[in-house]
């Protein structure tokens, strides 16, 4: 299997290939026909129009149903749909999501694609869509699906593999910033509750800095703004004064947990410290994914 992030007129490309063991008409069947399709994936196919601009709606059984459109269709080799486009989005807003199936000896290949907005989430839709391919070939080969993927390890692995961990660094009318956005793999509450310690008050303003959420690297100062589960951020110091800030923010993420951006502010000039912080942010944003994949889901 070979997995590949690119960027396509400025949206994320997600692609897998896969080698499969049958011929394109049966894979065709697994990934068309409902009866089929609902064994590998998540969603249940209520409704499946198998013809271009056809609906099809489905449905997870605890209440969240998702529309799509079939948008490419040449049985048994293409099948293409759009997802998550309300009425008010244009096509080029929409997820895309394509199988494509060639004749190679006595089996296929499957090359399947995704394009999408979100570019952080790339690591949830790689681990998801490899459960899911698995699953597939299972059902293809008739085998059972074999339950308890071990998600959060593979999600990270990912999140690694497509270069998602590096952090950036930008110019600001006051100096620079750097920047990490991560998806984690639990919710932001037991996120918030690593972090700061399950007998811990709480940070306050004013106060101290729970030591989860500082790096050595980066000499804290006192707690400037806080909400939980939400945003922590504090000052930092070097040389004996203020050099900026550190923020910490967790809101809704992928189906996989919370999203973390977390920023640092420095003055201009002060090439030193932003070659610091974008090392000792990478570090402990990696800690603290390790941490995470070691609780419950």
């Amino acid at each position: 299997m070979k997995e590949t992030l690119t960027t396509v007129e400025g949206r994320p490309v997600l692609r897998i290939e896969r080698r499969l063991s049958h011929p394109p008409e049966k894979v065709w069947r697994a990934i068309t026909e409902p009866e089929h399709l609902s064994r590998w994936y998540p969603f249940t196919a209520t409704e499946l129009d198998l013809c271009l601009g056809g609906r099809i709606r489905f449905d997870d059984g605890r209440g969240t149903a998702m529309d799509a459109v079939v948008t490419e269709l040449d049985p048994p080799r293409l099948f293409a749909f759009s997802t998550n486009a309300p009425a008010e989005m244009s096509r080029e807003s929409a997820d895309l999501v394509r199988f494509e199936l060639s004749p190679e000896g006595a089996g296929c290949l499957l090359v399947f694609t995704q394009v999408f907005d979100d570019r952080y989430a790339a690591a949830s839709y790689a681990s998801g869509w490899q459960v899911c391919l698995d699953a597939m070939e299972a059902v293809v080969d008739g085998r059972p699906v074999e339950p308890g993927y071990p998600v959060a390890e593979l999600h990270d692995a990912y999140f690694e593999k497509f270069g998602l961990d590096s952090g950036t660094v930008s110019e600001t009318a006051d100096g620079w910033l750097v920047r990490f956005e991560r998806q984690l793999t639990q919710p932001a509450e037991k996120v918030w509750t690593l972090l700061t310690g399950e007998e811990s008050a709480g940070p306050e303003v004013g106060g101290p800095v729970p030591q989860s959420f500082t790096s050595a690297k980066v000499p804290a100062g006192a707690v400037t703004s806080v909400k939980a589960p939400a945003l922590l951020e504090y000052e930092w110091r070097t040389g004996g004064h203020t050099g900026g800030r550190v923020r910490w923010e967790l809101s809704s993420g992928t189906g996989h947990g919370a999203r973390l951006v977390l920023t640092q502010t420095g003055p201009g000039g002060h090439r030193a410290d932003r070659s610091t912080a974008l090392a000792a942010w990478r570090k402990r944003i990696a800690r603290l994914a390790e941490d995470l994949r070691g609780l419950p889901r």
